[in-house]
């Protein structure tokens, strides 16, 4: 009976700390698909996406750091979640400024679909850590290769504009970290 009782604490432990690491990866890519859907809507112009994409960036670090031991303490979620709530706040700011981009400029086609693969990989990642499929170590790792993205989408539009040479080269890092996603979700590591 106490056996049982340990392992159903122990247990809520595990899962309770998946959920909180979880829950930042979540909003990571609830503000992504915010960011891509003003870019979409014309809300957002290229230059705009590519700050917030550098905000993101600084966010995605931070979650990498603060994964790096394996656990997620209190202070950290709540300077996480500071975070991210001044990330949502600059994007309602931006979408709603008297700013307006063209969303089928190619250079705004480019940054949307960068912004929404950065969507589907932060999704892959969430999936592996509700999962059990990726550690909060190897969520922090993959965590720290999308701060990298998006710091390199950030100055691919820095200018305003996203040639096809910038984007070949963010194209070419989203890989990479694609191929670190899979091989991390299906190597012999659960939580």
């Amino acid at each position: 009976m106490k056996i049982s009782i340990l392992a159903a604490a122990l247990g809520m432990a595990f899962s309770a700390g998946a959920f909180a690491q979880a829950g930042t990866v979540q909003r990571d890519v609830n503000q992504q698909q915010r960011i891509e859907q003003g870019l979409r809507s014309g809300q957002l112009t290229t230059r705009e996406a590519s700050r917030l994409e550098g905000e993101e960036a600084r966010v995605e670090r931070d979650q990498a750091r603060a994964m790096k031991d394996g656990k997620l303490t209190p202070a950290e979620k709540a300077r996480l979640s500071r975070e991210q709530n001044a990330v949502s706040r600059d994007i309602y700011r931006e979408k709603h400024d008297a700013q307006t981009g063209n969303p089928n400029s190619a250079s705004s086609q480019r940054m949307q679909a960068d912004v929404q693969r950065n969507v589907n990989q932060q999704t892959r990642i969430e999936q592996g850590v509700q999962s059990g499929s990726l550690t909060t170590r190897e969520a922090g790792r993959l965590e720290q290769g999308e701060a990298r993205i998006s710091k390199k989408e950030a100055r691919a539009g820095a200018d305003g504009k996203v040639n096809a040479n910038e984007q070949r080269r963010v194209q070419s890092a989203e890989n990479r970290e694609s191929r670190r996603i899979y091989r991390q979700k299906h190597d012999a590591q659960t939580k």
